[in-house]
């Protein structure tokens, strides 16, 4: 899976009170939503990492998505 970025998109994860907490601009949104539509399309276990050396601001937290098809 090719993942693509909108120019100009900014995201920073933090975690607050045991929540992750995802800031972005509309870029780093709209970037995030088309990323996690191309990982619906994956089998299970693909995931996408994000953290401060391939995406996300300096001092962000780690962020993985995983997708999981299994049924309950």
């Amino acid at each position: 899976m090719k993942i693509k970025w909108i120019d100009g998109f900014s995201i920073r994860v933090s975690i607050v009170n045991g929540a992750a907490v995802i800031y972005a601009n509309k870029e780093g949104l709209l970037s995030l939503a088309d990323q996690l539509t191309d990982l619906a399309e994956e089998s299970t276990g693909s995931h996408i990492h994000y953290d401060e050396h391939n995406a996300l601001e300096e001092g962000s937290a780690e962020m993985i998505i995983e997708i999981n098809n299994r049924e309950k």
